[in-house]
Formats: C-alpha cells, sequence, structure tokens
C-alpha cells in the first residue's frame, strides 16, 4: 500500500475586470487545486469545475473525496481512467499524479509521456463578448498580438469581427461562438467571417445540434469544443468538425488529452489546445499538447488580476515553458 496523501482545496481568482462569453459574465476563476504526496514529494493538479458540464467547486471536490482511498492506495494513471469519469475532478487528479510522478523519479513529464519537451509557444489572447466598437477598442490595445480569438454571440457578430479586423489588421483571427448561432447565422456568417481572414469558427451550433454542419458549406474550418470531451466522442466529431479542441477539463487530464490528440491525427482532425479560465498550473500540463497542435489557447494567467507563484512567464503572447517549481 503506497502512503499517499491528497488534498482538494477550492480557490478563487480574480479576473482583470470581467470575462464574457455568450452564456454569461465572470469576475473570478473558481478552480480547485489538487496535491498528491507520496515519499515527501507533493505533485499539484489544478481544474475549473464548469457549469455548462454540471460541475461545480463542491461537485468536483466531493467526486475526488469519492475516489480518495483508490488514490491514496497508489491507483495508477491508467486505472484512474476506469474509477473516476472524464471532467475536472479526474483532471486535476490526473495532473497531480503526473507531477508526483515527475518528482519521484527526477525526469520530466514529457520525458514519461515520451513527447517533445514544450517550448515557446504562442497563445491566442482572447477578446471578451461586449458590443463591437468596446471590442474594437479591446482590439486596438492588443493589436500587437499575433493571435486573437473573439467571443461570439450571434447577432452583431459581422459588426463585431469587422471592428476588431479594422483595428486589428495584421492579426490572424479564431472566434469562438460558444453555441450561440444558428444554422442559418453558419451559413450567412461563415463567407464573411473568411472574407475577413478568420482562420477558424469555434463550436458555432448547441452540441447535440449540430450534425446540420455535415451538409454545410464551410469556406472557415469548423472546430468542436463542447461537442469534443475524450475519444469517445471522436468518431461523431469527426464526421462533422475539421478541428478539435482539446481542453484537460474536459478530457479528464493529460493522459487522456495524449491518446485524444494522437486519435485525432488518425482521424485527420486539426487539433487546437484550449483551456478554462484558470492559473499557470493549468496551463503547464496543456503546453505538452502544443506539439499537436495548430491553435494553442492557454491565455488564462494573462486574463487573470494575479497568477500563481512560480506562475508561467509570458513575452507578449509568448509562452516560455512552465518551471518545474510550478509543475512536471
Amino acid at each position: 500500500m503506497n502512503n499517499r496523501q491528497v488534498t482538494a482545496q477550492s480557490e478563487s481568482w480574480p479576473i482583470a475586470g470581467s470575462f464574457r462569453i455568450s452564456r454569461g459574465a465572470k469576475t473570478s476563476a473558481d478552480i480547485v487545486h489538487v496535491t498528491i504526496t507520496e515519499k515527501g514529494k507533493t505533485g499539484h493538479g489544478e481544474c475549473v469545475p464548469y457549469p455548462r458540464y454540471g460541475e461545480s467547486q463542491r461537485s468536483v471536490t466531493a467526486e475526488i473525496s469519492a475516489a480518495r482511498q483508490f488514490i491514496e492506495d497508489g491507483v495508477t494513471r491508467e486505472g484512474l481512467l476506469t474509477i473516476m469519469p472524464p471532467g475536472a475532478a479526474r483532471n486535476a487528479v490526473d495532473c497531480a499524479l503526473w507531477d508526483l510522478e515527475a518528482k519521484l523519479t527526477g525526469k520530466s513529464v514529457a520525458t514519461l509521456a515520451n513527447i517533445a519537451e514544450p517550448g515557446l509557444t504562442i497563445t491566442a489572447y482572447t477578446l471578451s463578448l461586449d458590443t463591437p466598437e468596446k471590442m474594437g477598442i479591446a482590439a486596438k490595445a492588443q493589436a500587437h498580438r499575433p493571435l486573437i480569438k473573439l467571443k461570439l454571440a450571434g447577432e452583431l457578430d459581422i459588426e463585431r469581427v469587422t471592428a476588431v479586423r479594422s483595428n486589428a489588421p495584421k492579426t490572424r483571427l479564431i472566434v469562438d461562438a460558444n453555441e450561440a448561432w444558428t444554422p442559418q447565422m453558419v451559413e450567412d456568417f461563415s463567407p464573411r467571417m473568411a472574407d475577413l481572414g478568420v482562420e477558424l469558427i469555434e463550436q458555432p451550433l448547441p452540441a447535440g445540434e449540430d450534425n446540420i454542419l455535415a451538409e454545410l458549406n464551410r469556406p472557415v474550418p469548423i472546430c468542436a469544443d463542447e461537442s469534443a470531451h475524450d475519444t469517445a466522442t471522436l468518431d461523431d466529431v469527426a464526421r462533422i468538425y475539421d478541428y478539435i479542441n482539446i481542453k484537460l477539463d474536459k478530457t479528464g487530464g493529460l493522459t487522456e488529452a495524449l491518446l485524444l490528440a494522437e486519435a485525432a491525427r488518425g482521424f485527420g482532425l486539426g487539433v487546437m489546445v484550449g483551456c478554462m479560465l484558470g492559473t499557470s498550473l493549468a496551463m503547464a500540463p496543456a503546453m505538452l499538447l502544443g506539439s499537436f497542435a495548430r491553435f494553442v489557447d492557454l491565455d488564462g494567467p494573462l486574463l487573470l488580476a494575479e497568477d500563481r507563484e512560480n506562475g508561467i512567464h509570458f513575452d507578449g503572447s509568448i509562452m516560455h515553458p512552465p518551471s518545474a517549481s510550478l509543475w512536471g
């Protein structure tokens, strides 16, 4: 029996201002921080419970408590896939187990996973949903960034993207509707998005109501987010979408995310690596997926009023690899 100890602590990190998408606004990143201690070493993991999937800090900590005995008895990452479902709770535990093994063995997580070490990575910078005028002003302030992601909501979205493009003429653009469009909007908006230089449209239709995408013209590639969780959802996603947004809080950790990234390539799907709004501790394991991805969206710490100690260093939109003192 392993002498492991598991803790799960709810934390709240203030956002710089507020962050708004089509489903509403928030002023703090409410996360759960998991630690697993064994043989004098402690692994860390972070997850962001997402109400869209019925999660809360309370439900996530309860889920971890229910699995505590298995974890403390020495469950492996592979075993974890069988005792916890995909989602935020498993993500935090899985990432803590990776970090713990790295500290116990003195090897990086990339070495343990047999993948490339993360290097300098360009992340998208997200503009919160607002009026076209205000999003244009925000874009002007961020026009130096190489890649901007816009949160959209349906009506006035062409005006929003037009305002951003006018104020950031050299910046690459991706857009995220967060399930707020109708099929008619996809038909009407997509050609205009292409004309404005948009490179990717994320989750335009509600999950479960998106089969019609397979029949629609797509001058801009379409990426699954809310419709794509783990490898079990990949068959359906591959029939409908061009890209998949891999987020550790959806896959339930880095272990499943690595399987999903490899499988997505086999299906001919492009990969985007995304995040919920969390600290550098949540971004660090996701950076290991960068070598699989054309688009990386790990700007969570840039949107917070403050970040975790020893957080990832950003030069504008360029992320430096995380320090061992943070994770991995």
